[in-house]
């Protein structure tokens, strides 16, 4: 079993929004099935600035939106609007082809944070047709001074309502004290960090921060006063996947044939009724050179 792996975030932009991204990342790709981990904010919304990611695409993957603080709206192309606040989860399962935004809700003023994160479908499970769910009632574990919300998946006797099997796990743990919490052996382990600092096994964390935890591991001591963390994991992925953009593939082709339909506006993503003009594609590397 190997050391605690710390991992530095690094700045991106999506739209117009900065982001801490910590996965993926050079000599990190995956950390099981989950392939990308974006935290936003704390980002302050006025009448004249806010969230404004505008209507992009997806294939191949799905995405999970969790809010620390503040409000969002979600729109899609199957017709979804749907506002997103702390304590309750958006999944949006891509499958062949799905586009959406996140903006900011009207009537809202203060502070949006949260976190994206991606899981890769693999198998039939990448040609399924798009879907979309928004959900308030997650199960909440007590670890005496510090609680674990389960976003999805299994996390010890505790199970997500979301649906996605037990082969991965998202959990936002909220750490007041030493608290040890359960892990899956058969999984490798990410912790994000969002708020305040947190120490793992002797490895300290904040936002921007994040550790590796290989497969091996039945639990997992944190120390803080008052941190916010996110873990998530599942068994590492057996077959390599191609991922560029917004795009998840089993080969490159594939990946090239999305970035094509949205190109040339096929109805493979379908239209997102938002005030903001959709964000066109970069072009890919390989078709650079």
């Amino acid at each position: 079993m190997d050391d605690v792996e710390k991992l530095l975030s690094h700045e991106a932009r999506v739209g117009r929004t900065l982001v801490r991204r910590a996965i993926p990342q050079r000599g990190r790709r995956t950390i099981g099935p989950w392939c990308f981990a974006d935290h936003l904010g704390p980002l302050a919304v006025t009448p004249d600035s806010g969230l404004d990611v505008a209507p992009h695409p997806h294939y191949g993957l799905a995405t999970v939106t969790w809010l620390v603080e503040g409000a969002a709206l979600h729109r899609d192309s199957l017709g979804s609007e749907q506002v997103i606040r702390p304590g309750q989860v958006n999944l949006m399962t891509a499958g062949v082809g799905v586009s959406h935004s996140e903006e900011a809700v009207d009537d809202y003023r203060g502070v949006v944070e949260g976190i994206q994160l991606w899981i890769a479908l693999t198998g039939d499970r990448r040609r399924t047709p798009a879907s979309f769910v928004h959900y308030r009632d997650l199960p909440r574990v007590d670890l005496g001074s510090s609680w674990a919300t389960v976003l999805l998946g299994r996390w010890g006797r505790d199970e997500s309502s979301l649906g996605v099997g037990d082969d991965l796990v998202g959990t936002e743990v909220v750490v007041r004290e030493a608290s040890v919490i359960p892990l899956e052996p058969r999984f490798e382990h990410g912790v994000i960090g969002l708020r305040g600092r947190c120490r793992i096994q002797g490895v300290e964390i904040g936002p921007g921060e994040s550790a590796y935890l290989s497969p091996g591991r039945d639990e997992l001591f944190l120390e803080s006063e008052d941190a916010l963390v996110m873990v998530i994991g599942g068994p590492p992925l057996e077959s390599g996947i191609f991922m560029w953009w917004n795009f998840v593939g089993e080969a490159r082709e594939d990946v090239e044939e999305a970035y094509r339909d949205w190109l040339h506006h096929s109805e493979r993503f379908g239209r997102v009724s938002s005030p903001l003009p959709r964000l066109e594609a970069p072009t890919p590397w390989w078709l650079t050179t």
